[in-house]
Order: C-alpha cells, then structure tokens, then sequence
C-alpha cells in the first residue's frame, strides 16, 4: 500500500510547475464563414458543380440525404492580401463574408 502511494506521490508535479497552457487559435479561423450547397444533378468528384445554396450544415445535409445523389459542398472563402512586415511583403489569406 505504501508503496502505490510512493507512486503516485512521485507521478504528481510539484507545487511550483504550472499546467501546460493550451494554445488558442489564431483570430482568423473563428471570422471564417462556411457556404453549403448541393451538388448540382449531373455533378461529380471530377467535376464538381454548385447547385442551390442552403442556410446551414443541417439543412443541407437533410436535403441532400432526400435527393438521389446525397452530395454537398462546404465553400470557404478568401481574398489573398500581401501584408508588409519588416519592409517585406507577406501573402496572407483573409475570410470573406458573405
């Protein structure tokens, strides 16, 4: 018994270490805004067409399950920008909004 105590004693950090800190997302991925639509009669892998654009995931899942083909795309959107930093530009991506 002594000794699984010892165990666990030895398995705890001590008092003076904090936890790891998680890592937050960068700000861009929660402006992003996904788009669905079905897939167009005649689409396919190869060849993807959009067809009517539905208002949320749910939506377009349901719809899709009900038509013959069960196919939706989900469309993010972006615009590339060139951000200057330390006299050098960078390509950034920035979400659009519908």
């Amino acid at each position: 018994m002594e000794t699984a105590l010892a165990k666990v004693a030895e398995m705890q950090a001590p008092a003076g270490q904090a936890a790891p800190q998680r890592r937050r997302k960068p700000r861009q991925q929660s402006e992003e805004v996904a788009r669905y639509f079905l897939a167009k009669d005649g689409s396919s892998i190869d060849k993807p067409e959009l067809g009517a654009e539905v208002a949320s995931e749910g939506e377009a899942l349901i719809r899709a399950f009900q038509s013959k083909n069960g196919v939706i795309y989900t469309v993010l959107a972006y615009k590339a920008e060139a951000e200057i930093q330390g006299g050098s530009p960078t390509l950034v991506k920035r979400p659009l909004r519908k």
